[in-house]
């Protein structure tokens, strides 16, 4: 695994960066489809990392739908995967968006923090939340190699969203406020909690583009993330330098 060029890489938790690897050489088909992965003790070698370490990046992937394990070992995903295997291959993989970033966020200089602290006054209604209620905060931010920001997001989590999502839960008991908290799975957690989501979000150009770093052309996008009930379960801002940073957004109904 490649030396971090700068100190907000070493922040990036190993099995995010082991993940990284493996997501591109599966990416790259270095490890064509159905190919069976090296064994974890393989790769707790070849990354000078521990085998949990190890186990913690396979299951981020096996979350993302590109390995898949059974009593045989691991396997990229594809045809070959389930050709000749013994018990039925995995369900159809459901793209849903990550949290913020993107799939690709754990190969990218990443800076991310929870914090637990009131929303803004006008937020605060749409979050089912009383005014100066302290609630859930994500800060997240996109770096170059010299530490510029490509891209900032600030993530506020609704009353519901705490109750209902086991995973974030934890975080609002205070047990669990990593340095560097990996949240790209939220919006498959709130799958899994039974929780149908929509979508909304207004893009636009500040009034004074050039006061962010990282360029003067820039996109605002306010995102509000809502449950079958219309609750909001999720209001972000992000900031992105649009000269530096691409935004890609990907959803399925």
């Amino acid at each position: 695994m490649a030396e971090p060029d700068s100190g907000a890489a070493a922040e990036v938790p190993l099995y995010l960066r082991v993940a990284a690897a493996l997501r591109e050489d599966l990416a790259q088909r270095r490890i064509s489809p159905g190919s069976r992965l090296p064994s974890e003790r393989s790769l707790s070698q070849r990354y000078h990392v521990n085998r949990q370490t190890v186990r913690s990046a396979l299951q981020l992937l096996r979350d993302e739908g590109l390995v898949v394990t059974d009593r045989r070992g691991t396997f990229a995903a594809g045809s070959g995967a389930e050709a000749g295997a013994e018990e039925p291959g995995p369900a159809p993989r459901v793209h849903r968006p990550s949290f913020p970033g993107g799939p690709r966020a754990a190969g990218t200089l990443v800076r991310a923090s929870l914090a637990w602290e009131p929303a803004p006054v006008p937020l605060a209604p749409r979050l089912l939340l009383a005014p100066g209620e302290p609630t859930l905060v994500h800060r997240h931010a996109v770096l170059d190699p010299r530490g510029a920001a490509l891209q900032r997001a600030v993530s506020w989590f609704s009353r519901p969203a705490l109750a209902e999502i086991p995973q974030l839960a934890r975080y609002r008991r205070g047990r669990d406020h990593r340095q560097q908290p990996d949240l790209r799975l939220l919006y498959h957690w709130m799958h899994q909690a039974g929780l149908r989501v929509v979508h909304r979000e207004s893009v636009g150009v500040p009034a004074d583009p050039g006061t962010a770093a990282g360029g003067t052309a820039r996109l605002l996008v306010h995102r509000v993330v809502s449950d079958q009930h219309g609750r909001a379960l999720e209001i972000t801002d992000i900031d992105v330098a649009a000269r530096s940073a691409a935004w890609t957004y990907e959803f399925s109904a």
